[in-house]
């Protein structure tokens, strides 16, 4: 199973026939997959269900009938336990960015959280999990796959929020500020909070 954000509503991927759909349940074919994505960005449901009997080939399917932009991101730690958040749109995020052509995720990753945020010294410890979320650009729907990873890093000097990629902000926050910061935030990147591993 893989939980596809649209507009924060859940797009499920599964093998299993939900027993209560109701009316929420598409097959894997581009028009229903289209349809699902259109009804979960204009609030019409609240979850949708895509289901394919192949648990192993289900994303794979899903990602042959949407763009897909593969992007890498940072979850970063410093020595006082303070994780590195960024302010955009309005919300609280992490640090991610797109995967330049010939360019491992790793690197992206890395690079990308350089860029946003000033920060140098991140050493990856280890991958985290992937998130997925559908967004619209020109007019077309796109699906954004985010591999996360652990970072860590000693930096302990000015923060530089990157204006060009509307950042208006960028802070260390400490488990009570993050708390606070993850209410105003996006589900994908409270689910890499919930993540056992971190703790």
């Amino acid at each position: 199973m893989y939980e596809v954000f649209v507009n924060e509503s859940p797009l499920i991927l599964t093998n299993e026939r939900p027993e209560k759909s109701n009316g929420n349940l598409f097959s894997l074919d581009g028009d229903s997959i289209m349809e699902a994505i259109e009804l979960l960005s204009k609030k019409k449901l609240k979850k949708a269900y895509l289901y394919h009997p192949d648990g192993n080939k289900i994303l794979k399917l899903f990602m042959h009938k949407i763009p897909v932009v593969v992007a890498g991101g940072g979850f970063v730690v410093n020595p006082k336990g303070k994780v590195l958040f960024i302010h955009r749109n309005g919300k609280w995020d992490l640090p991610k960015g797109k995967v330049d052509k010939g360019e491992s995720i790793e690197n992206a990753a890395v690079r990308e959280v350089e860029e946003e945020t000033g920060v140098t010294g991140l050493v990856i410890e280890k991958f985290l999990r992937t998130t997925y979320h559908v967004f619209k650009r020109n007019g077309e729907y796109q699906l954004k796959q985010t591999h996360w990873f652990l970072m860590s890093t000693d930096y302990d000097g000015k923060l530089v929020a990157e204006k060009a990629e509307g950042i208006k902000k960028v802070k260390w926050k400490g488990p009570e500020k993050a708390a606070k910061a993850l209410k105003n935030s996006y589900k994908n990147i409270r689910l890499l909070f919930d993540d056992p591993f971190i703790s």
